[in-house]
């Protein structure tokens, strides 16, 4: 009896002491992973959190912080990027504001302190205002458009849209325009009418957009092409020309807020840089998706695809 009660107080003590021993190796676990991640959230470095234990308790409760990591490392990361953004947005809504409203002072100057000024020429001087100061309404309007696009608080209500129409008439909308240019003009919409869930105003913004962004940019290739074709259940609309095209490095920041095509396409000309972020919102509100091809002086495409509809 004596020597059964004594073996029992052996394995209780061996297992007291055993659970000493464990609960030593947690608690200096848990130190290592507090000092790490200590260090980790004051450095801001993007290190992840090391520990090499056999504790199947902490091995998930590692992972999981590791993954809170990561997350908050990218969000630190999104942060940084628009915060860049927003600077050069900024900075890019100075210089396009600043530019034109210069030179609107410059001319009401001239007109209020030329008194011998004729009045042809006193005439042309307020239209060159007038042209300037719609410049600057139109850019103030796509700020606010873009806002709104983004917010969500601009409704783009949805109903069918004969597409190949719409096509056709922002084409025609710049037969003149590309008529003295010299463009070669390619048109490929099918006669089957084919109809897509959108809005047409969206739609006509949408293609003003892209034919203009084709014509700025992709003038040194005298080449612009439209086309219009079924992609299984969708309608992909293409708008391309044949200039220089846009470097892989710039292909994915395009669509970016204020990025301008000045360093990729053509350095002559200095745009705001929300054409084609506000393309890519309106396209994305009709449930469509956008997307970029260049090959310099073969093609460079600029593709959007809707949601076909059957009847």
């Amino acid at each position: 009896m004596t020597i059964a009660l004594a073996a029992i107080v052996a394995v209780l003590l061996g297992i007291i002491a055993m659970q000493y021993a464990f609960n030593r190796t947690r608690t200096a676990s848990i130190r290592r992973l507090h000092e790490q991640l200590n260090r980790i959230v004051n450095g801001g470095t993007g290190e992840k959190l090391l520990l090499v234990t056999d504790d199947q308790e902490l091995i998930p409760l590692l992972v999981e912080i590791n993954r809170l990591l990561e997350r908050n490392q990218q969000s630190l990361a999104n942060h940084a990027k628009t915060e860049i953004a927003m600077k050069k947005m900024i900075s890019n809504i100075s210089h396009d504001l600043k530019t034109p409203l210069t030179v609107v002072l410059g001319y009401l100057e001239t007109v209020n302190l030329d008194g011998q000024m004729s009045q042809e020429e006193r005439a042309s001087m307020l239209s060159k205002v007038q042209k300037k100061t719609l410049e600057v309404l139109e850019l103030i309007h796509k700020f606010f458009d873009l806002a709104k696009l983004e917010s969500g608080d601009k409704d783009i209500p949805l109903t069918s849209i004969h597409l190949n129409e719409i096509c056709r008439t922002n084409m025609l909308a710049f037969y003149d325009v590309l008529t003295a240019r010299g463009f070669e003009v390619h048109i490929d919409i099918p006669d089957q009418p084919l109809y897509v869930m959108g809005n047409a105003d969206a739609l006509d913004r949408i293609l003003n957009n892209l034919i203009s962004n084709a014509i700025q940019h992709g003038g040194d290739g005298n080449a612009i092409g439209l086309a219009l074709r079924k992609d299984g259940d969708w309608i992909r609309v293409e708008v391309w020309d044949k200039g220089k095209g846009i470097k892989e490095l710039h292909r994915d920041q395009v669509f970016e807020r204020m990025y301008t095509l000045e360093d990729s396409r053509n350095s002559s000309y200095q745009g705001s840089g929300l054409g084609l972020t506000i393309t890519k919102r309106l396209v994305e509100s009709l449930g469509g998706t956008i997307h970029l091809y260049s090959k310099p002086y073969e093609k460079t495409v600029f593709s959007f695809a809707l949601k076909k509809i059957r009847y």
